[in-house]
């Protein structure tokens, strides 16, 4: 299989399947990484979980597996949160073609919010710990995400733009490229202004991070 389309009879019955024997509860995600990140979301089942719909972009776990940051992409029985609340038991599991190179994933999201809230006979049935969980963000429009990603990064320098050094400066840099920050479009606009820097400027960072120049 080259593209997700040549295949998305099949793809598409595989997920309502997942959905129908887990229920409303399970959403499950299939998601076209061959083109923009923005509009990844080409089948959704159960998108109440999240809010999202087809047409809304990818979460940040999935730019992380692109940009090539994550060795082996699939994860597998994960927890993670939705922004209302939800706890979540996912799966996500990345397609390749010939090549080997990413070009979609299938992705379950069980919402498991009253298991965690039943007996404690239950908790076992949830099969996870939640000082075990991966962040993991789920959002309608790619510019979002880049927000989110933005706002992690100056959390992990730990001080506002205004007062970082160049060389914090080129951390930041280097842990929005980790996260794939920069396989969103005009991602370096936003990084930019964000970190009052040029273009110019934002390209000789990412040299020194990775040794090659982002066109």
């Amino acid at each position: 299989m080259e593209h997700i389309r040549e295949e998305m009879g099949l793809l598409t019955q595989i997920i309502k399947g997942i959905a129908a024997q887990f229920g409303e509860k399970c959403e499950v995600v299939l998601h076209d990484l061959t083109g923009d990140y923005e509009h990844t979301i080409v089948a959704i089942e159960n998108a109440h979980i999240t809010g999202r719909r087809m047409g809304d972009c990818g979460s940040n776990l999935g730019l992380e597996v692109l940009r090539g940051s994550v060795k082996d992409g699939d994860r597998y029985n994960y927890v993670t949160q939705t922004k209302d609340g939800k706890i979540l038991r996912s799966t996500s599991i990345y397609l390749k073609n010939k090549e080997d190179k990413i070009i979609g994933a299938i992705c379950m999201n069980l919402d498991i919010s009253d298991l965690i809230m039943a007996e404690n006979a239950l908790k076992s049935i949830t099969m996870h710990s939640l000082d075990q969980e991966t962040e993991e963000v789920f959002v309608n429009d790619v510019s979002d995400l880049l927000d989110y990603l933005l706002q992690q990064c100056q959390n992990e320098i730990g001080k506002p733009v205004s007062h970082m050094s160049k060389e914090e400066k080129i951390k930041a840099i280097q842990f929005l490229d980790k996260r794939g920050a920069f396989l969103i479009k005009k991602a370096g606009d936003k990084v930019c202004q964000f970190l009052d820097i040029s273009k110019f400027t934002l390209y000789n960072y990412l040299d020194e991070v990775r040794g090659e120049r982002m066109r």
